[in-house]
Formats: C-alpha cells, structure tokens, sequence
C-alpha cells in the first residue's frame, strides 16, 4: 500500500452514473531467499480483476513486449565480441508506472477502506497488475529525469529534417573517446527502443536512426550449420529440420523442428532444411544490422551436395514444382549473393545433433563446435 500511495495509483470518487466498477482482490506470496544471503520475504500485491473489463469501454489496446530468445544471445554474443561490460537492471513495480488513458474504476481495497468514504471508489491513474492494457504502459517522465532532460522543450516531431548521422561521427582523438565514455549514449538509446516497443511507433525511424552508431562497426560472420533427418517421424513420415547459427564460435540461435510437408527424399529433406536456416540467417543480418555490426555474407554449411546443388541450378525445377513455393525463394537469395550455402563434413556439422540420436563422442564435438559446455 506504501508503494501504492506513493505512486499516487488512484484517487478516491465518488462513481458516476453509468460508470461499472472493477473489482480487486489480494494476492499473497512467500519469495524464497538464497540461505546464508537473503531472507525469505512475504510479499502481497493488490491484483484488479481484469476479466471483468469490457473491450471498448475499459480497455481498447492489449500489448505485451516479448523478445525473441536469439536476440538476447546474439545481444550476448556482441558483448563478448567486443569485451564489453555487462549491466541488468529490474524496474522496481513496473506496473505501477504506467499511465492510463481509459477512466476505470475500482473497489477499494479489502482492509484499506478509507473510514466516512465507504461508498467512494478507487478512479485509477496508473496501472495495476490484472488491468489488460497494463503491459503496454510506459512512464517516461522517469526516463526524461534518469537523463536530465525533464526540462527538455517538447518538439513536434522526434527527428529534424535536416538531422543527419554518420560513421565520421565517431570519436577520433584519445580525449573524444575519453569524454564520450561518460555519456550514456547506449542506455538512452536502449529506454527509448523500449518505449517504441511498447507503444510508441512514431519513435520507429529516430530510434533506428541513433541506434546504429552505438558502437564501432566490427566485421564479423554469422556461420550456421543445417541438417535434416529424412522421415524421421515415424507416424507420419515426415523429415526433421535442425540448424544452429554463431557467432565468434558461440550458439545464438538453433531450432530443430517436424518439416510440414512429407519430403520424397533425403535431397529434398535437405533442402527445406536450408530454406527454413535461410530464413533464419536473414532475421539475424537484419538484427545486427539495426545494432551496427556490419556483417559479412552469411555462410550456410550443409553436409549434403545434392541439396546445395538444388538451391542453385534451375535445371532441377521439374523435379521439384511439386515441393511448396515458399520453400523456392532460397534460390533468389543464393542468387543475389545474400547467402552462401557451403558443403561441410558430416562430421563437422553440428546440425547433426539437432536431427537425431549420437554417440557420446560425436554428441560431446557437436557441442564443442558451437561453444557449448555441459
């Protein structure tokens, strides 16, 4: 309640006509400590019935932020690239910072009811967990004053016309580095990617704009590896898809996963592999793109000749219109030089594990390959 009140969550009215109320219940939990460091907590957090609330009049936009798995270890994979130093940060009651748009009122609380206002009710002006469109609320007073710019003038559009950027933009001299080490310049970056995330797309080309000069350009290579198991889905006779993607020798991304159509022959099992890795290649130039790594042609290893051979000879159209267009467009990308697809060694393609059962020793140097330690 003291976080609550501090906050300045809700103000107590009286209810107009018309207005439908929510109610709001206590959750209470007991939050494990780590023994000789922290002691147990007993935590309780006031929850609005949010399956109450009606689209349209209570809420209109429900959004929650998620992120792709591969961008936080490919983020990783960056920081070790370059030696950087790493921070995590959690937003104490991040619920409770967020404005709301709609007029929704609440119960008061079981156990807080203010004494001579029994009959008023909570008019809420934050968030509170339950609320539907309580994910997609963002304080950005908070974000203004972390950056000392509370008393920034409002402008009417978040970048100039006339505002340009550039690689010549980087510190040259010893003292230029020096000074810019002090400036904060990727945390404002990372707090306004977050609220255009959330729920500010006019933020999009600004966002993206700045973003790119947050480090030094690196050249470096996406590898991934890709294999299949054809018919390895006993029931069904359908072919496995695996491939994993790192960089500086470490895994970011892998997938291994039941192709959705029956393939004809281990040729063809193949080459749905490197269509789905493809696809998987370009998501990630792009993501180092927006992130100022300036990456070389991405190179694609299968162990099978056949298939790299499908992916670039036209020939072979008759033998394989009947597979699924969308499986095709891996052509046009090898064609325009977005991807290389290579042969590997059976032996040294990690994928392998990906697709099927191995011996210990071939199981223990795929996980070598892509940096894993068990």
């Amino acid at each position: 309640m003291e976080s609550l009140h501090k906050n300045r969550t809700w103000d107590l009215v009286k209810l107009l006509k018309g207005k439908k109320v929510v109610r709001c219940k206590w959750v209470f939990k007991k939050k494990e400590g780590t023994p000789g460091v922290e002691e147990p907590r007993y935590k309780a957090r006031l929850v609005v019935k949010g399956y109450s609330q009606i689209p349209g009049v209570d809420f209109t936009d429900v959004f929650s932020p998620v992120v792709k798995h591969s961008s936080i270890r490919a983020l990783l994979g960056i920081v070790v690239m370059h030696d950087l130093d790493l921070e995590q940060l959690d937003v104490k009651t991040a619920f409770l910072h967020g404005e709301l748009e709609e007029d929704i009122y609440m119960q008061q609380p079981e156990g807080f009811i203010v004494s001579e206002k029994e009959n008023y009710v909570c008019l809420l002006r934050k968030s509170l967990y339950g609320l539907k469109q309580s994910p997609r609320q963002w304080y950005t007073e908070k974000v203004l004053c972390r950056f000392n710019m509370q008393s920034a003038k409002p402008v009417s559009t978040p970048l100039a016309a006339y505002f340009r950027l550039s690689s010549a933009l980087f510190p040259q001299s010893d003292d230029e580095i020096d000074y810019m080490s002090y400036v904060p310049y990727s945390s404002a970056v990372g707090s306004l990617m977050y609220a255009m995330v959330c729920s500010r797309p006019d933020l999009s080309y600004a966002v993206s704009a700045v973003s790119r000069y947050m480090f030094e350009k690196t050249k470096d290579e996406v590898i991934g590896y890709v294999d299949a198991a054809f018919a390895g889905d006993l029931d069904r006779r359908r072919s496995l898809t695996g491939y994993v993607f790192t960089i500086g020798g470490c895994a970011i991304s892998w997938k291994a996963t039941l192709q959705t159509i029956v393939a004809l022959s281990t040729t063809e099992a193949e080459y749905m592999a490197i269509t789905d890795a493809c696809k998987e290649a370009i998501w990630l130039k792009g993501l180092f793109s927006e992130l100022n790594e300036d990456l070389q042609i991405s190179t694609v290893f299968c162990d099978s000749q056949s298939a790299i051979f499908l992916t670039k000879d036209q020939m072979f159209h008759e033998r394989t219109k009947h597979i699924d267009v969308r499986y095709h467009f891996v052509r046009d990308i090898i064609a325009r030089g977005d991807i290389v697809v290579s042969k590997i060694s059976t032996h040294e393609n990690p994928a392998d594990m990906m697709t099927k059962s191995l011996p210990i020793t071939k199981f223990e140097h795929c996980l070598d390959l892509v940096g894993v330690h068990c």
